[in-house]
């Protein structure tokens, strides 16, 4: 067994988004979804490391921070 680290990358927009949606996946029964609990592990783990390193998650112009967010991560058309 190899206990070899993995670093991801992301940008402010990437993680705001990823964060959010990992809150709700938490929060959500999607057992049909995740269907291994093994994979609960790293699920946990990457939203405790956002929660730590996203001031704007305690912003009061939280929504507004997030919806920009998605706004420029979303393919023009």
């Amino acid at each position: 067994m190899s206990d070899s680290q993995v670093t991801i990358k992301l940008t402010s927009d990437e993680a705001l988004v990823l964060s959010h949606w990992l809150e709700k996946l938490q929060v959500t029964d999607l057992s049909q979804v995740v269907d291994d609990p093994a994979v609960w592990a790293p699920i946990h783990r990457i939203a405790g490391t956002l929660d730590k390193t996203l001031p704007e998650l305690f912003a009061s112009d939280y929504d507004e921070r997030l919806e920009a967010a998605r706004q420029r991560l979303r393919p023009e058309d």
